[in-house]
Parts: structure tokens; C-alpha cells; sequence
């Protein structure tokens, strides 16, 4: 070291002049900064319509022409210049992105498993194996593993005691991939009554259906029959020995049902075939395997037959219609058929769904049907569960959702009963629940039932309830506190006994000063608020945000709304939205007419010609965000998901200032042309929800809310991320379009991008994927906030 200092020391000495001075160094001039990137312009080849006296042009009509080969060729070097415009507009937050994607994947249970599910001797669950993309479907029997804790207690199935390997394989849902091209999507799976068969239909990408196999347990291979395609409902009969499937037609109408038995060289028989096209065919089995019960609808009318599934090819018995389509759901307890529905009572229409009851024998011409709760206003009915021996009601009062069970057989002879005369015994929740799903809850002759609880402000609990003695368990559920999964089985979870009371005495259970459920309320806000909308109807809004990251009137918000199909918004905790919390956001969510929740004419007051009433509860919900200072001014985004894109589109098209920005996720967005030419299949649901083209007041209100339709011009946009995918029931052409003519119709800002994001797989089957689209989501969002 001391030989180099002399050696640069005597260098220098020979050159007094700075050396700067002898480069004849010049400043560089700083460099202009790029020009940002330039939108694709797609080809427009003007269309003309007319219906109703009514004509209009449509520039990017040739999008959805799928039969038109050289107007795919030009779409696929649009969708490519889209994909490069992206990946320049948010080059400059790669960064971000992967630091966002950690984020989010660190916060993903890597622990894929499922809680063990207990059915008779056995325990079913899913897991994964290290390596391995998809899980696999295995069983225990419970007598071997009463202690059950996890899948890998034994490791793998293996008790090292015993020397014996416990765990049975049942399905390998990547081996189920290398018959379907690589990718595995189940949509149902059936154990028999006898635990010999397993029924399921998977995914064929390639022909775009759902393909029915039946796997023998006891020997792990397929069936030689039934196999079938187009498959959508499958019910079991027989005690496993017969297998019930309805399958679809060409246009994804279900319409024929079989019975098939199992290991027989006989040709599967067709029990019943409608060949009306607005008629579509469901099936189900009891709880008990009694009976699988077949129901029939339409726009006009609902009817429900009867199968013995003893002998299923008896015929089939009507034990239920109405004039109207309804939800209707038939269980069978001890001699009686219970009705869960929505159905008008004596022709006039009702807002929510009751329980009627009738004895299972009588003849047609006999049957009569009766309520078996009378009607209470402050107290809603939401969903039922039967075991052999209670009753479970998923029940509303208000806004705030309650969990309770009464005991079976109920009382007979005595009408209909006010529910605390059944003495229900409400069982423990957390605080701020917005929705309580039943489980599979196969056992029916189990008292306990499994049900996922969720809020805003804590992650899913699946909780095992002991519904005869109020015992609770909770069986699964994320502990984000520390960053990773904490999965609760058996006797590692908490237990509380509930107590039975009157209706009236029963009040929130306190849980504050020992809390098992994992939720994050210490450092994670919920508030509930009521906003007037236009006409004065109330509209709930619920907001969520960090204790110590939220700053008064200078917060982003993001704002949730979907408003479609009578469905719940989700509003259960999301990891990937922690990422913005933590940075200062305000998550908001409003349940904005057309949404589910509240009632059938909360529903109705939003579908068809009332759609426009969804879209000015959600902009006076923004508004009331800004106005309030919850949301600072000018950093409002909207997100919307399938019908909920239309509605944050058509919010956009009204007042484009109001929002900084907004994410549509498979958005529709061009009902006119869609449900006027259908290219891809639609259900009674879809015209029932936002109209029938052939009806002129429908077709005008259609016209005033499309957000293809009401595009403004000549004024700025917000920055919007259209996201769509190849494998979605609305077409990427809708997205395509929509972006091409916004930013055609409005002013052009670089600071303002309007972006398409295509994606060629189902997201949110690979976590992967899922991760990343979010990161670019929250990304994108940041970088339009300056953030």
C-alpha cells in the first residue's frame, strides 16, 4: 500500500495542472427526455346499425368478426402493438412491479392444502407436492388420524410407527393437465354415497368444455363409463351405483339429462330433453341421497321435479312451479321437502328468500306448501344448511350478518314460527362481517358444519361450528401478522360455546380481550357509511384503510363497485390490496343498486331499464369520498370486475374529471352490440340483467348507459387499465374497442394513457399470474398518482 501512494504521489507531482484541465473537459448539454410512447392506431372500418328507428356506426366492428380471416390478422398485429405500447407506457415502474409482486407473493400461503373435510370414515383434502403446479386430491381414514393436524403429520402420508403409508391418492390434477394440454381446471367433483367413485368434469381448452370422467377409488383407474362432454351438472343415485349428468348444447344451454350406471356395457339413457331455447336444466341431489332433484327454468316460468334416487329411471314427480324464474332449492329432512326460494307468495313479489316446508308424499294435486318461519322485516333469511339434526341460517338484521342454528325435526302442525321461538343459538363471529359462505358440509349426519367467514379487515376463516353444542374450531386460516400462513386443525384451533336466547337478548359476541380469529383491526380501519344517491335512495359504502398510514385529505382511494346479477360485492380481504394500504390508500366499496345483499327490488332497481341507477349511486358514492375529504381530491380510481367494469365505464363517461384513474378487469362494455349479436353465448340471466335489445324502452336505456355508446369527446379521460383475457364470457374485441374509441374521442395527454393488457390464461387459477397482474395493477395506479 505504501509503494502505491508513493508511486501516484510522484505521478501527480509531475502534473501540477488539474487533470480535468488538460481533457479540455465540456459540459454536456442535458438530453431531452424521450417522447413518450404512441397509442396504436387500429384500422377503423365503419358498420351501420338501425333498430327501433334508431342508426348508428360502428368503426371497430371488424374486432369481433371472428370468421373474418384477414380481420384477424389485423387484430393480432393490433393486440401486439398493444402489448408493446404497454410495456413502454410502464417501463419506467418495472422496478416497482417486482417489488410489488414480492410483496404480494410473500403473502400467499405457500401451504396449498385444503383443511380436512370429514365424510363418513374419511377425511378428503387437497395438497400440493413441492415441484408441482397443481394439487392433488387425497383421503384418510379418520379412525387413524383423530389427532389430524396437517397433511404432513404423517409426513406424506407415511406413519413411520405403524410403517404403513395412510393416505391414499385419489386424483393427480397435474396428470389430469398432461390429458388436457398442459392446463387443469376442475368445475365439479362428486364422491359417491359409498365412497367408491369419484365423478368430475375438467377443462378442455381445446374444444372450450367441460368433460366428464369417473374414477374407481379402490383401483385408481377411469372408468370405461360414463364419459361425456359438455358436461354441467352431475348428481349421484343409487348409492353411487348410478350417476345423473346434464350436458349442454352447441351454445352452452343445458338442456338433456342421463342416468348412467357405473361399469354397465348399457347405452346411458335420456331422461328428459327440452328443446325449448330459453329453457335450461339443473340438477342436485339431497343431503341424504334420497332424492336428486331437477329443476327447470326460464325468464316465465320455474319448476321443480322429483327423482327417487333408489330407483332413478322410476320417473320423475312436479313438486314445485311458479310463473316467474326463481331461485328455488329443495331439501329433504325426515319425511318433509324443504323449499329455499325467492318465489312470489299468492302472485305478489317478495324481497328476499323463505323457507317453506311440505310432506314428501302427497300427490300433486295434494301437495301444499307452507312457511315455515313467519315474516320479520328486521331479521333476513340469507341462506339455510340442513344436517340430520339442526337447522343452520346464515341471517341479516340491517347490515350486520349472523350465524345461528335450531334444532330438527322442527315442530309440526303449527304453521309458521317467529325464530326465537325456536330458542336459535347464534354462534361467534368476528366484527365487521360482510358475507358467511356454507362449506361442502357433505356429512349429514354430522352436527358439525364448516362455514368461511370473511371481512374487509381479515383474512378467510373456514370454522368448524359443533352446531349441538355451540363448540367452534377454527380450521384455517392466514395469520398475516407474521407474514406467513398459520393453519389451524383440530385441537390447535379455539373453542367458544354459544348460548341459546330469544332473538332479542342475542348481542355481538365480545371477543376483544382474547381474539383467535387473526383479524388485523389494530392496524387496519373499517368504517360503514350511508350515501344519499340522486333519487334519495340510500346506498351502503364501506371503506378500509391503515391506522398510522392514512393521512386526512391526502389519500388516493380506490373505489369497488360491480352492481350486477343480484351477486354480493366482494368485500372480503384481498393480500394484494395490503400493498396500497400500507402506502396510504383508502379501499372503498359500494353496494350500489343491481348488487346482491339487500333484497330482490335492490336487485331489480338496478337491472334492465333501472341499470342507470347502479351507475349514480356508485359516482355519488366517489363523490361523497371526495366531498368528505376521505379521498383527496383528484386521486380518486374506480376498479371494476365483468359487470362491474360497465358500471365504472359508464361512471367514467358521465364525469371523466372525477377520476384520476380506474382499472377494468374483463369489463363489459359494448351491451348494445352484444346482446343485440351474440358471438358468444348468453344465458336468460344476461338479458334478464341488462336488457332485451327487441324491447324498445330496454333498448333505449341500453343505448344511454353503454360505455360504448356514451364516449365524450373532446375532453380529457382518466388514465384507464382495460385488462381482458382469451378466456373470458365477454370478448377481447369489447375491451379493444372500447380503448381504441376513447382514445380516439378524447383528448390525447401521455400522462393520461389509456392501456390494454391481454392475457391468454384463466388468472386466477395460477398465483403466479395472479401476482404479477396485481403488481402491474398497483403499479400502474401509483404511477398515475404521482406516488
Amino acid at each position: 500500500m505504501r509503494h502505491l501512494l508513493v508511486t501516484l504521489r510522484r505521478r501527480y507531482c509531475n502534473h501540477p495542472k488539474p487533470l480535468i484541465q488538460r481533457a479540455h473537459y465540456k459540459p454536456q448539454k442535458p438530453q431531452p427526455p424521450p417522447a413518450p410512447p404512441s397509442p396504436p392506431k387500429p384500422p377503423k372500418k365503419p358498420a351501420k346499425f338501425s333498430l327501433h328507428g334508431e342508426s348508428w356506426e360502428d368503426p371497430y366492428s371488424w374486432m369481433s368478426q371472428l370468421n373474418d380471416k384477414v380481420a384477424m390478422r389485423h387484430m393480432d398485429v393490433y393486440m401486439e402493438q398493444e402489448e408493446k405500447y404497454i410495456e413502454a407506457v410502464m417501463s419506467d415502474t418495472e422496478r416497482l412491479q417486482s417489488k410489488l409482486q414480492s410483496e404480494m407473493a410473500s403473502r400467499f400461503s405457500f401451504d396449498l392444502s385444503t383443511p380436512p373435510l370429514r365424510w363418513g370414515p374419511w377425511l378428503y383434502y387437497r395438497r400440493a407436492e413441492e415441484g408441482k403446479q397443481y394439487p392433488v386430491l387425497c383421503r384418510r381414514l379418520a379412525s387413524l388420524n383423530e389427532e389430524f393436524i396437517s397433511h404432513k403429520s404423517p409426513s406424506a402420508g407415511f406413519d413411520f410407527t405403524s410403517g404403513q403409508r395412510i393416505e391414499q391418492k385419489l386424483l393427480d390434477y397435474n396428470q389430469e393437465a398432461e390429458r388436457f394440454g398442459g392446463y387443469a381446471y376442475e368445475e365439479l367433483s362428486e364422491v359417491s354415497p359409498d365412497h367408491r367413485y369419484l365423478a368430475y368434469t375438467m377443462y378442455d381448452k381445446d374444444n372450450d368444455y367441460f368433460k366428464l370422467s369417473v374414477r374407481d377409488l379402490n383401483f385408481g383407474t377411469l372408468c370405461s363409463k360414463p364419459q361425456a362432454d359438455r358436461v354441467s351438472n352431475i348428481a349421484w343415485a343409487k348409492n353411487g351405483q348410478a350417476l345423473l349428468y346434464v350436458v349442454t348444447n352447441h351454445d352452452k344451454r343445458p338442456y338433456r339429462l342421463y342416468c348412467s350406471m357405473v361399469g354397465s356395457d348399457e347405452d346411458d339413457i335420456l331422461l328428459l330433453e327440452d328443446p325449448q331455447e330459453n329453457v335450461y336444466v339443473n340438477i342436485r341431489h339431497t343431503k341424504d341421497f334420497q332424492f336428486v332433484t331437477v329443476n327447470t327454468f326460464s325468464t316465465t316460468s320455474s319448476k321443480i321435479f322429483l327423482i327417487n334416487a333408489a330407483d332413478p329411471l322410476s320417473g320423475m314427480t312436479l313438486v314445485w312451479e311458479c310463473e316467474t324464474r326463481a331461485h328455488c332449492m329443495v331439501e329433504h329432512h325426515q319425511g318433509f321437502l324443504y323449499l329455499f326460494t325467492d318465489a312470489a307468495k299468492e302472485g305478489q313479489p317478495v324481497d328476499n328468500h323463505y323457507l317453506l316446508r311440505s310432506p314428501v308424499d302427497p300427490s300433486p294435486s295434494l301437495r301444499k306448501w307452507e312457511s315455515v318461519f313467519a315474516d320479520d322485516d328486521e331479521l333476513i333469511v340469507e341462506d339455510v344448511d340442513f344436517s340430520y339434526s339442526h337447522l343452520a341460517l346464515i341471517v341479516r338484521e340491517n347490515r350486520v350478518f349472523k350465524l345461528c342454528s335450531v334444532s330438527l325435526p322442527l315442530p309440526s302442525g303449527k304453521g309458521s314460527f317467529h325464530l326465537k321461538e325456536l330458542y336459535p343459538q347464534f354462534l361467534p363471529l368476528p366484527s365487521n362481517v360482510t358475507q358467511i359462505s356454507p362449506g361442502p358440509n357433505y356429512d349429514y349426519l354430522s352436527s358439525t358444519m364448516r362455514f368461511t367467514i370473511s371481512s374487509p379487515v381479515m383474512p378467510d376463516a373456514v370454522v368448524d361450528y359443533d352446531l349441538s353444542n355451540g363448540k367452534w374450531n377454527i380450521v384455517q386460516q392466514q395469520n398475516l401478522l407474521h407474514e406467513r400462513t398459520r393453519v389451524l386443525y383440530g385441537s390447535a384451533s379455539s373453542g367458544s360455546r354459544g348460548e341459546k336466547s330469544p332473538l332479542s337478548r342475542v348481542d355481538e359476541v365480545n371477543i376483544a380481550n382474547d381474539n383467535p380469529w387473526n383479524d388485523l383491526v389494530e392496524y387496519y380501519g373499517c368504517d360503514q357509511y350511508s350515501v344519499p344517491s340522486d333519487d334519495g335512495v340510500v346506498v351502503p359504502l364501506t371503506i378500509v384503510y391503515s391506522h398510522h398510514r392514512r393521512k386526512e385529505d391526502q389519500s388516493p382511494g380506490l373505489l369497488h363497485g360491480h352492481g350486477a346479477y343480484g351477486e354480493i360485492l366482494d368485500k372480503r380481504w384481498r393480500n394484494e390490496l395490503k400493498s396500497l394500504l400500507d402506502r396510504g390508500w383508502v379501499i372503498a366499496y359500494a353496494d350500489v343498486r343491481g348488487g346482491g345483499g339487500f333484497g330482490k327490488k335492490w336487485h331489480h332497481d338496478g337491472q334492465r331499464s333501472n341499470k342507470i341507477n347502479s351507475i349514480r349511486d356508485y359516482i355519488c358514492c366517489a363523490k361523497f369520498l371526495v366531498d368528505n375529504k376521505i379521498v383527496q381530491e383528484n386521486k380518486l380510481s374506480g376498479w371494476g370486475y365483468s359487470a362491474g367494469g360497465l358500471l365504472v365505464a359508464a361512471a367514467i363517461n358521465s364525469c371523466p374529471d372525477l377520476f384520476r384513474a380506474a382499472v377494468l378487469k374483463v369489463p363489459f362494455l359494448d351491451p348494445t352490440n352484444t346482446l343485440l349479436y351474440p358471438i358468444l353465448p348468453l344465458t336468460p340471466v344476461d338479458y334478464e340483467e341488462f336488457g332485451y335489445p327487441g324491447d324498445v324502452e330496454d333498448f333505449q336505456a341500453m343505448r344511454a348507459y353503454s360505455p360504448y355508446d356514451n364516449i365524450q369527446k373532446g375532453v380529457h379521460y382518466p388514465s384507464v387499465l382495460v385488462t381482458s383475457s382469451f378466456n373470458t364470457r365477454f370478448g377481447v374485441w369489447e375491451a379493444a374497442k372500447w380503448v381504441a374509441l376513447v382514445r380516439e374521442n378524447s383528448i390525447y395527454d401521455p400522462k393520461r394513457p389509456i392501456l390494454l393488457n391481454l392475457t391468454t390464461d384463466i388468472v386466477e387459477e395460477n398465483r403466479y399470474l395472479h401476482c404479477k397482474e396485481s403488481a402491474l395493477e398497483t403499479a400502474f395506479l401509483m404511477k398515475m398518482m404521482d406516488l
